[in-house]
């Protein structure tokens, strides 16, 4: 099996060969082609999947190519990770906005509409691309914001491409491990948006145990999402966020955090990755050895102005492993190429999971997945204020997507101004003009 990796020279790569590395039934891929348009990043992320292969026999043979076209040719799913504009593009972002005394975070507010806008288009080209030259593929897109990408690129792939997180796995594991309960056998209840959603369920033998967990404050205090909110807050919404929702519910907080910041987290990566790379161009640097020290000291600052906010300290290590974006991705193709049937928390069009929604809308629901791909789970109806809040942003998305899709100015301030984290239209209007003169590819909306 042939998979491809767009954005293949990203940092967080070697994650996903790590875990084909460890899958050894059959079936499993045997060819990865990685694909970016920096040549200088694909040769290092290259080294260090040499080092990770080192010794494992059968490894995945690995090649690299800046040419999309023969990247997706062959390919049976294409796993996209792309980052348009780079990391100094996401500095920009968060720049731009925070001089205006909004959000400039990567997917949440002014930045995620500035991403937005600039990726798109991009993806979009490449969904046209992939049905093409690879028909039969499946798409697995990790390009943030990845619910808005996801149902831009399935205007033309339709249900074959399906975009994945690894925030509500993490999530739901943590919140599992605080109960005493083995994550693996329990079932959470989890609905929203992308970067927008809530646990409102962990059942375990069908019994629901989260009203065990919000009664007991030393639980909650146990892991991030409690500490992050805090169990007074918690208990009032009934339902964990999603950290990603700390831009919301304490907005003004993080915001002052951000500004008062010695750097963003946009600034921190954008040198953290240079350095990494830099050192890579050394043909005696250990590949392997220099990317775990560099992915340790991003894990730890994740988050980190937000924790700041909330007063909840450093990060605890056992809220260092993520939800595990490469295992959500690696039994995704499991269960479509092997009919595997399986339960995993997706970002897919919504066929009625959230009434609320049209149904294409995508939306991030458990789903049911299986040869013929992820099929959202109807789930219990979301309260009042997270329907309401989900409606505000995607009625944003769609902006985002008409202004993109029309390359109208009109449109994309329309999608600032509509934000519910962007307090004017004046502000959008500005933002709209800042960030046309310094991104490029924005260059469409002047």
């Amino acid at each position: 099996m042939r998979l491809t990796i767009l954005g293949g020279g990203g940092f967080r790569l070697p994650l996903v060969y790590g875990a084909l590395l460890g899958d050894r039934g059959p079936g499993r891929v045997t060819r990865v082609v990685l694909h970016d348009v920096d040549r200088g990043r694909l040769s290092a992320i290259v080294r260090v999947l040499a080092d990770q292969a080192a010794g494992v026999p059968d490894a995945p043979e690995v090649t690299a190519t800046t040419d999309l076209d023969e990247a997706l040719r062959g390919a049976d799913f294409v796993f996209s990770a792309i980052r348009v504009g780079g990391l100094a593009g996401r500095a920009a972002d968060e720049r731009v906005a925070l001089a205006e005394g909004v959000l400039g975070q990567e997917t949440v507010g002014a930045g995620g509409i500035a991403y937005g806008l600039r990726t798109v288009p991009v993806a979009e080209e490449i969904a046209r691309r992939v049905a093409r030259l690879a028909p039969r593929a499946w798409v697995i897109n990790f390009t943030n914001p990845a619910g808005l990408v996801t149902e831009a690129m399935s205007r033309e792939l339709g249900d074959r491409v399906i975009g994945i997180c690894d925030s509500p796995v993490g999530l739901g594991r943590r919140a599992a491990r605080a109960l005493g309960v083995d994550p693996d056998t329990a079932w959470f209840d989890y609905a929203g948006l992308n970067h927008l959603g809530w646990l409102r369920g962990v059942r375990v033998a069908g019994r629901d145990e989260l009203p065990r967990l919000l009664a007991d404050t030393g639980r909650l205090d146990s892991f991030e999402e409690g500490r992050l909110f805090g169990p007074e807050w918690i208990r009032a919404l009934g339902a964990i966020p999603n950290e990603y929702l700390h831009y919301y519910y304490f907005n003004r907080e993080t915001v002052r955090a951000y500004r008062t910041a010695e750097r963003t987290r946009g600034a921190f990566l954008q040198e953290q990755q240079a350095a990494f790379y830099a050192a890579l161009e050394r043909p005696d640097a250990p590949a392997l050895q220099t990317w775990d020290r560099t992915r340790a000291e991003r894990e730890a600052t994740y988050m980190a102005h937000n924790r700041e906010a909330a007063g909840a300290g450093e990060r605890d290590e056992r809220d260092l492993e993520s939800g595990g974006y490469e295992k959500v991705a690696l039994a995704l193709m499991r269960a479509i190429a092997h009919d595997r049937r399986t339960t995993l928390v997706l970002d897919v069009r919504n066929r009625g999971a959230l009434p609320a929604l049209d149904g294409d809308a995508v939306v991030e629901v458990p789903c049911l997945v299986d040869a013929n791909g992820a099929h959202p789970v109807a789930v219990s109806p979301l309260p009042d204020h997270a329907t309401g809040l989900v409606c505000a942003v995607k009625a944003v998305e769609r902006e985002v997507l008409e202004a993109a899709r029309g390359r109208s100015r009109a449109r994309a301030v329309t999608a600032f101004a509509l934000h519910p984290l962007v307090d004017s239209v004046t502000v959008a209007r500005r933002l709209v003009d800042a960030y046309t003169a310094v991104h490029p590819g924005l260059g469409y909306l002047r």
